[in-house]
């Protein structure tokens, strides 16, 4: 499939030829869904922790006698039930991480590129180039493209430049190709690829 490049400044910049095997899928929620749950699993730190009874700093001295008191049958205060013991069943440090194919994960990618397709939320421009790192220039540039909320995918390297003007702008996330991911891409509202992006990713699914 043909789409129009343009560039930063909202001119047309030619055309460019998209696979079908990666922008013209038809898009499924569960293969996304599993790639987003696997992505937030592997992110979540997981450091969350509460001490059980053999942890607690509290004496482990038998509270009253075992006869006799009429109550009942207690040993020690650091038993859940007391005020001031440790946590029954409490959360322990862990990794949250599990697996997912690796042919799963990318097929993921590839559906989450045609989604934005599908969607017509997708544009590609020629180069992400600024002459200077100045961010209210590029904010212009990107009203004039119509991007409030976006993803900006580059080529293996990123413009100093760019990147540093970029990166102050609210809802907009800027990566190299390398960092191109299912749950960035579903997050934002449009995807903006440069050609050095779209090359290789053509070539990633080659």
């Amino acid at each position: 499939m043909e789409l129009n490049v343009k560039t930063l400044e909202g001119k047309d910049a030619g055309t460019v030829s998209l696979s079908d095997e990666i922008f013209g899928l038809d898009p499924r929620q569960d293969i996304l869904a599993r790639m987003v749950r696997y992505q937030l699993a592997k992110k979540q730190q997981g450091t969350h922790k509460s001490k059980n009874r053999s942890e607690v700093s509290r004496t482990g001295a038998k509270m009253y006698k075992q006869k006799g008191t009429g109550r009942a049958r207690h040993h020690s205060a650091r038993a859940p039930q007391f005020r001031g013991g440790g946590k029954a069943h409490g959360p322990v440090v862990r990794s949250h991480a599990h697996d997912l194919p690796k042919k799963v994960r990318a097929l993921a990618l590839r559906h989450a590129l045609s989604a934005k397709m599908k969607s017509e939320e997708l544009i590609i421009v020629d180069q992400l180039v600024a002459t200077d790192a100045k961010t209210k220039g590029l904010l212009g540039h990107f009203a004039t493209l119509g991007l409030t909320n976006a993803l900006v995918i580059g080529g293996a390297e990123l413009d100093g430049n760019f990147k540093l003007a970029a990166q102050n702008i609210p809802n907009v996330d800027v990566l190299p190709i390398q960092g191109i991911n299912v749950y960035d891409i579903l997050r934002r509202g449009k995807l903006v690829l440069s050609k050095a992006a779209v090359e290789a990713l053509e070539e990633r699914f080659k």
